[in-house]
Order: C-alpha cells, then sequence, then structure tokens
C-alpha cells in the first residue's frame, strides 16, 4: 500500500510514517511501476504501527524502539545484551503502571468525595 492509504488506515500523518521509516521502525519498497517513486509498504506495517502505538504509551521512546530493533536484527547479536535492555524496559513500564494504579486509586477517592451526600450536623 502506498504511504496515502497506511497513513489513512493507521490515523498518522505521512511525516509521521516517514520520520519512522528513517528511524528503521517501518520499512518501505519501491512501487511495482518503475515510472515514479512511489513505496510500497506492507500490510504487516499496520501492526507494527500498532506497536509502536502501545510502546510509546507506556513509555519507550522511538530511540529506544530503533536501538532495539536495530539490534534485534543485527547480525551481530552478541555485541547487544538484549535480554538486558528489555529487563530494563520490563522494570520501567511495571514502575509507570505502579504509579499509574496509585494515581487512578487517587482519581477514585476525590471522585467518590465528590459524589458523597453532605454529612449532617446537630439537630
Amino acid at each position: 500500500m502506498r504511504i496515502g492509504e497506511l497513513a489513512r488506515r493507521s490515523g498518522l500523518s505521512r511525516d509521521t510514517l516517514r520520520f519512522y521509516e528513517r528511524q528503521g521502525l517501518i520499512a518501505s519498497a519501491p512501487g511495482a511501476e518503475a515510472t515514479n517513486s512511489y513505496r510500497d509498504y506492507p500490510e504487516e506495517a499496520l501492526i507494527t504501527l500498532e506497536q509502536i502505538a502501545d510502546a510509546q504509551a507506556a513509555g519507550m521512546s522511538i530511540a529506544d524502539l530503533a536501538i532495539l530493533l536495530g539490534q534485534l536484527e543485527a547480525a551481530d547479536p552478541d555485541s547487544f545484551d538484549g535480554e538486558a535492555f528489555l529487563q530494563e524496559r520490563i522494570e520501567e513500564v511495571e514502575a509507570r503502571i505502579e504509579r499509574a494504579g496509585r494515581f487512578l486509586g487517587s482519581l477514585r477517592q476525590a471522585k467518590a468525595a465528590l459524589v458523597a451526600p453532605p454529612v449532617r450536623r446537630g439537630p
């Protein structure tokens, strides 16, 4: 699919898609027609874009994603400790989830306080 269709189906701008491609997160191939400079993206790019969005929502940066994907695809995986890298990211996400849970509890308490009936005092 061409970039316009990918943008429409993913809800992302063409500029964002081009940025992700420059960062090595998604890839395209030259179009079938040799007379133009169109690029084609595989259907799987939509799944990758969803995963990128999930990773970002969990606090992972584009730079970290690019490092991870680049190293996992590298010819010499011994030069990168993927397990340690992923463990650090797991711990970061778990910490965010814990903080978010505490904040959610605070929000629920504040909401409950707002909807609680007023306390009557005296006769």
